[in-house]
């Protein structure tokens, strides 16, 4: 990503997705590109799912790429060196004595809500917090995950910011009106409260919504309505240009399976293009900080104080950025 349109990392701290637990079965491995890494994925005989660097340390073979399940191990496809999830070389099968050094770096993974979550911290911190169990994942009362994935050229961050930036609603995505928000801080918790709903000028919808982050990795949006909907998102960092985006979306059960998925499917279809329409904006604009802001943009100062946990110390501090940048 160009220096000049977001200069900070681009991975902050948190828990991020990096496959849906359906994705990766038992004995399967999976190569995975996150937090400006190349990292593989495997699911041993014990039913855990670990995370390693992708790169074996003996001659740089890739093991998400022909890499084999050995019980609880990973076998390496070029010279069959095994690893287990805390990343040490267990077995060399034509050697005895095993390099000290025989090792790659593991990651902390808790899988949760239907997605392997991964911990991201650049500064190698601990995981600080945990990713709650969401109750209506799993239960008979909603349809399980209808999911749509897009990689995006844009910052976590800006993505984050779309849900307290209300102004946006009506001009770029054509809702009625723009929803009057309330946001609240609980450390790294945002919460946002809207009395609107989704209404557009395709027909208004009345209801609420309800947004829960927890940093940057993972959150849940309630759609209360017509038919209450929920949306699990995780946006993930790839690479220093592009995030991977899943929307996770179930609707509760009303007692109707041609309501449930009509008028949901059509709620899902609004939302994906909603967020479509985001796409344009956020591969070409620039990150401002701090904003020019006015009466009425919602409660952007607050996200803006909340984010700065999530990134090293003194990241935001005094940071003003090239006027010429933004033709002023």
């Amino acid at each position: 990503m160009s220096a000049s349109r977001f200069p900070f990392t681009s991975s902050p701290k948190g828990w991020f997705a990096v496959a849906l637990s359906r994705e990766l079965g038992p004995g399967q491995v999976l190569p995975v590109k996150a937090f400006e890494k190349d990292l593989v994925l495997f699911r041993g005989e014990d039913g855990q799912a670990k995370l390693l660097g992708a790169f074996c340390p003996h001659m740089g073979a890739h093991l998400g790429h022909g890499g084999k399940v050995v019980e609880n191990t990973i076998k390496c496809p070029f010279h069959a060196w095994q690893f287990d999830g805390a990343g040490q070389c267990t077995k060399i099968p034509y050697a005895d004595r095993i390099p000290p050094k025989a090792k790659v770096r593991p990651w902390t993974v808790m899988e949760r809500n239907g997605m392997v979550l991964a911990w991201n911290d650049i500064e190698g911190g601990a995981p600080e917090w945990e990713v709650p169990v969401i109750p209506e994942i799993g239960s008979d009362e909603w349809t399980d995950f209808e999911v749509r994935e897009w990689d995006i050229k844009t910052h976590s961050l800006d993505m984050a910011e779309n849900q307290v930036d209300v102004a946006h609603f009506q001009y770029l995505h054509g809702t009625l009106d723009y929803p009057a928000s309330e946001a609240s801080v609980d450390g790294h918790i945002m919460r946002v409260a809207s009395k609107a709903g989704m209404g557009t000028a395709r027909g208004a919808v009345a209801g609420s919504i309800e947004s829960t982050s927890y940093g940057f990795g993972f959150n849940t949006i309630r759609f209360k309505g017509v038919v209450d909907t929920l949306l699990v998102t995780s946006v993930t960092p790839k690479d220093k240009d592009y995030v991977h985006v899943r929307f996770c979306f179930m609707v509760k059960k009303t007692g109707g399976a041609a309501l449930d998925r009509g008028v949901g499917k059509a709620f899902i279809a609004e939302v994906s293009r909603q967020l479509e329409q985001d796409i344009p904006v956020w591969e070409n604009k620039v990150f401002v900080h701090p904003p020019m802001l006015c009466e009425g943009d919602g409660p952007i100062p607050l996200f803006r104080k909340w984010l700065r946990q999530f990134f090293p110390a003194g990241t935001f501090d005094g940071m003003n950025l090239p006027a010429e940048l933004y033709n002023a």
